[in-house]
């Protein structure tokens, strides 16, 4: 018969033994770890001693939580599959902002993913069971998020990035319509007249393929719609919209090769990503077409893309890892009880080498 092991839980050394060791009240030895209080220095270290002696890091972390009513825990919900969003430098840059920010502030990270698949469940479990303080929400859909629903029924306070400005939530955002009407203004300037567009998704059903007018009234999220109310802001009417399913290179290359391949072939293209523009350019490539030369690409996000050369993509830069660190800064106005006010970042439009004037 086997001997009977003691789970290693019950065998963890306790506060009370490390108190004892130092001959010290479970008070007193609470002190030294917390730092709170009246406690002399020579106990402190007297029992941080006993502590060094039988091997104890400290009280346990979930006792803490419990005493305090807080978890540590931002629970941040990308909105979409981690493969895919990883796979994102805006993604990662963004998080690296804000993740750095909330180190700072000795807070951990849950990232939450969106559905794979149109058909799973819009909101994932963790939304709606797991210890969270705050929320981030990554590319909110609107006032009817489900997500954000979800949150609003539990209490948790909620930073939306890129979403409308509501009086129960924190905002952070960007000038992307103007963004976009900035460079959509410089195609125009160039003399393109046919320009498409390669758009983000519309919704989370993910479509894929050039889009009627019916489809293009149903666009549901937010960075989709104003980026390409901006396009409309600066007079464009364009001669084919490409919905894409996620901002990737493999997307824009799809929607370049479909745009592209006609005898009526548009002038320009202006994408929503600078992924997505990328792709458009390796699709020109593919079919012998001169960049700018036979057609001009744009795109948006301000991208550092090596691999791309000898082209400089014409993009709109976002301040991508300070908008991060400005939703950690959010994140911590709203665990002292305040909501913060909307804030609105500057973006910028810089031309590079894929933009030119329109072939005659």
């Amino acid at each position: 018969m086997l001997p009977t092991r003691r789970c290693p839980l019950s065998q963890r050394t306790t506060l009370a033994d490390v108190a004892a060791a130092a001959g010290v009240s479970v008070s007193t030895a609470s002190l030294a770890f917390s730092g709170a209080g009246p406690i002399a220095a020579a106990t402190r270290e007297r029992v941080l001693a006993a502590a060094a002696e039988l091997d104890y890091s400290g009280p346990n972390p979930l006792g803490r939580q419990l005493r305090s009513g807080r978890s540590g825990i931002v629970g941040v919900v990308v909105g979409d599959a981690l493969r895919r969003s990883f796979r994102d430098p805006v993604s990662v840059q963004m998080l690296d902002g804000l993740v750095g920010t909330l180190g700072e502030m000795n807070l951990g990270v849950l990232l939450i993913p969106g559905p794979t698949d149109p058909s799973e469940p819009p909101v994932d479990p963790l939304v709606l069971s797991a210890a969270m303080d705050v929320a981030v929400l990554l590319w909110a859909s609107g006032s009817a998020d489900p997500v954000l629903a979800a949150l609003r029924r539990r209490g948790v306070p909620t930073v939306v990035v890129e979403g409308i400005p509501e009086p129960d939530v924190a905002t952070v955002g960007i000038e992307d319509r103007q963004g976009i009407a900035q460079v959509a203004q410089h195609l125009v300037d160039l003399g393109h007249r046919r320009i498409a567009c390669v758009a983000l998704p519309f919704d989370r059903t993910r479509g894929e393929g050039v889009v009627d007018a019916e489809r293009l009234a149903q666009v549901q999220w937010q960075i989709t719609r104003r980026r390409l109310d901006g396009m409309y802001d600066a007079g464009v009417q364009p001669v084919a919209v490409y919905e894409t399913p996620a901002s990737l290179v493999e997307h824009g290359a799809a929607a370049g090769r479909a745009l592209l391949s006609g005898a009526d072939r548009p002038t320009a293209v202006l994408c929503q990503s600078d992924l997505l523009a990328s792709g458009v350019v390796l699709a020109a490539r593919e079919l012998g077409l001169a960049v700018p030369g036979d057609v001009s690409v744009a795109g948006f996000d301000g991208l550092d893309l090596p691999w791309l050369a000898p082209d400089v993509l014409t993009t709109v830069a976002q301040p991508l890892a300070e908008k991060g660190a400005e939703v950690g800064r959010s994140v911590a106005r709203l665990l002292e009880g305040a909501y913060p006010p909307p804030v609105v970042m500057p973006v910028e439009l810089r031309v590079g080498t894929t933009t030119g004037p329109a072939p005659a």
